[in-house]
């Protein structure tokens, strides 16, 4: 495993000098955003190239995509990710006839209702950063299952996801002849995650819990650091009613001696978080005490942050993402990699900061507030919770100065739809409820009833296919010189926004 450079005071006389000319160049414009838009500048030249291929194509050659669409057939006939049996028997059997493949690597473990992927994306950049192979397992996926498994930063290959998948194929069938059920979806999916970063290999892996953090299928590893990022209510028909309830059963990824780096927290899910902690000898690092964000400014195309780690100050860190609830993530991120190398409980040094600004400036995030399309713009946001839908809102009010906003909204059937409609209600102009593809959207007519009690029926279009909800949004948004700048949301589902990247080309 490589060791992290200590902090050196980083010579800054050549981007402050690029600074002062780019400065200098926008002399015609409002002083304040040219030294923005300059300081944009200058620290994009601290980043390398954004993390691989992100959300990767279908296959090129026919032969590879046929063996891959049989191999999502194949996992799509097992029971879905909704659909569980609350234990890790399953897994664990799988993991005993694999030969524990996930105790051949370190891990990250993370948890929480909102902002795990982006987390996840986060730490394994600055992992990356230090020279360290990685593995990330994250869900659900945007457009590919590829995406799902990602080795160095970019998704697996897909003849890579096949082969893994026909190595491990006969020992699941094993376990599922022993079990009174068959591995699920998501069983599967993990069993190949941990195989193929056993087989890379990898130096550590960062693993997102599907969901909860007991029975989740991800928590047979014995993660050092476990990472929780914001909990609200979700999933409250299997997780509970309160965050409480819910953060009991998220807590179940602290282990023995690991070290816990925990997000801003309601105070009832924060005490049990605690609580758990202290049963396990675990030690906690909090957001807004031993970490944080010290500063956050707008910049173009994302936002300018000081943070605060276990190790000290980090400054001037350009974040290509855009709202408030990003920087929480980087500050949460930046503590987890921190508690990784020891820093903080058995080092008290920092991180290279040069190595940390690369990182986060190389930093993607796709479906989180992402520019799809411009003329009018096109926003997508995988919120598909109330939380997520305000965190969502507030990053669009303060990072787009639209005229007019124009709402895309296509629901599962399962989440707090209208919890989630009355957050975006304050930003929507008007609002084209839609459904996607798959047998959980709810029915855009259905959808359309709760929307006109939130918006009321002069702001509320429907569009059941979700090409048509596009195009409508698009005109709305076109229709009138008065709004030349208007723009569109797409929001309410991972799946929705998937199937909307497709549709306008990003696929």
């Amino acid at each position: 495993m490589s060791e992290p450079r200590p902090s050196d005071r980083h010579d800054a006389s050549q981007p402050d000098d690029t600074f002062e000319e780019i400065v200098g160049e926008e002399t015609q414009r409002d002083p304040d955003l040219a030294v923005i838009e300059a300081g944009s500048r200058t620290l994009r030249t601290y980043a390398g190239s954004p993390q691989g291929e992100a959300v990767p194509a279908r296959p090129t050659d026919p032969e590879t995509d046929k063996a891959l669409r049989a191999v999502e057939q194949e996992l799509a006939g097992r029971w879905g990710e909704t659909k569980l049996e609350p234990s890790v028997t399953r897994i664990a059997a799988l993991m005993d006839v694999l030969g524990e493949p996930q105790r051949a690597y370190p891990s990250i473990h993370i948890t929480g209702t909102n902002g795990k992927t982006s987390t996840a994306r986060m730490i394994e950049a600055l992992l990356n950063a230090f020279e360290l192979r990685t593995g990330r397992y994250t869900s659900p996926h945007v457009q590919s299952i590829t995406e799902r498994i990602s080795l160095d930063g970019s998704p697996i290959e897909p003849e890579r996801f096949i082969e893994t998948y026909e190595d491990i194929k006969p020992y699941v069938e094993m376990v599922d002849a022993q079990q009174p059920y068959r591995l699920s979806f998501f069983e599967v999916l993990t069993g190949m995650a941990y195989a193929a970063f056993a087989d890379a290999p990898v130096d550590v892996a960062v693993v997102e819990v599907g969901m909860g953090g007991t029975w989740d299928a991800t928590n047979v590893i014995d993660s050092t650091v476990a990472v929780v990022t914001p909990i609200s209510l979700d999933h409250t028909d299997r997780l509970g009613t309160t965050p409480a309830e819910i953060a009991g059963e998220k807590s179940g990824i602290i282990k023995q001696g690991a070290t816990v780096i925990l997000a801003q927290q309601p105070v009832d899910a924060a005490q049990v978080m605690l609580k758990k902690a202290v049963e396990v000898d675990a030690t906690v690092a909090r957001e807004g005490m031993e970490f944080g964000v010290t500063s956050r400014e707008v910049a173009v195309g994302g936002q300018l942050l000081t943070l605060r780690g276990l190790g000290g100050e980090y400054t001037d860190i350009f974040l290509p993402l855009y709202g408030a609830h990003q920087a929480h993530n980087a500050a949460v991120a930046l503590s987890a990699v921190e508690a990784f190398f020891g820093i903080g409980a058995e080092q008290a040094r920092s991180l290279d900061i040069d190595a940390i600004r690369k990182a986060f400036a190389a930093v993607v995030s796709p479906g989180r507030l992402e520019v799809v399309r411009s003329s009018p713009s096109v926003v997508l946001d995988a919120a598909h919770n109330p939380a997520g839908a305000k965190a969502a809102a507030d990053g669009i009010s303060e990072a787009f100065s639209f005229s007019r906003l124009i709402g895309v909204v296509g629901t599962s059937g399962d989440k707090d739809v209208r919890g989630l409609l009355e957050a975006f209600e304050p930003i929507f102009a008007e609002v084209v409820v839609t459904q996607n593809s798959t047998e959980r959207a709810m029915d855009a007519d259905e959808l359309a009833a709760i929307a006109v009690e939130v918006f009321g029926d002069d702001r509320v279009q429907v569009e059941p296919r979700l090409d048509d909800a596009l195009e409508a949004a698009i005109t709305l948004a076109e229709e009138d010189d008065e709004y030349a700048g208007a723009g569109v949301l797409v929001t309410g589902s991972v799946i929705t926004v998937g199937e909307a990247r497709l549709l306008l080309g990003r696929g």
